[in-house]
């Protein structure tokens, strides 16, 4: 996988939690990349207030999903992600409640897990994936984190 590798503890990205994170953070750039892993071809639906752009995912990219975690209070465990610091973990029902239902539903449902096994995964993968992106403390533009996912 290149640049995830040691990204997860265990080191084991599945193909739905790829779908997943593909989903939160680069949309559609994922799709029809092969047969069996294809997101469906239509767009999703945006949940309510937030500002997805056509490569930035459900939540409009990196900086959408950290800005969620930030207005739900957890803005110093995403800092310690983008930083060059300790990455402090975050609680599966914590991840939940500041993504939203709308968003966990529809991820859920394009990676064909169920909602709490899809938060837990998410919770211990999103810290070591959003400090890989992040390799100087800078949140790239949705263009490179696309290409990470691509590469």
């Amino acid at each position: 996988m290149g640049l995830f590798d040691n990204a997860v503890p265990g080191g084991n990205i599945t193909k739905p939690l790829m779908i997943a994170l593909g989903a939160l953070l680069v949309g559609k750039m994922l799709s029809g990349r092969s047969e069996e892993a294809a997101v469906p071809q239509a767009p999703a639906p945006t949940p309510a207030g937030t500002d997805a752009s056509a490569d930035g995912g459900l939540l409009g990219g990196l900086g959408g999903l950290l800005g969620k975690l930030k207005d739900a209070g957890h803005g110093n465990v995403a800092d310690s992600w983008v930083g060059t610091g300790q990455n402090q973990q975050i609680n599966a029902n914590d991840l939940g409640s500041a993504l939203g239902p709308a968003v966990i539903r529809e991820i859920a449902q394009r990676t064909g897990m169920n909602e709490q096994e899809l938060l837990q995964q998410l919770s211990t993968a999103l810290p070591g994936i959003v400090d890989k992106l992040t390799p100087n403390g800078q949140v790239p533009q949705n263009h490179q984190v696309a290409s990470a996912f691509n590469s």
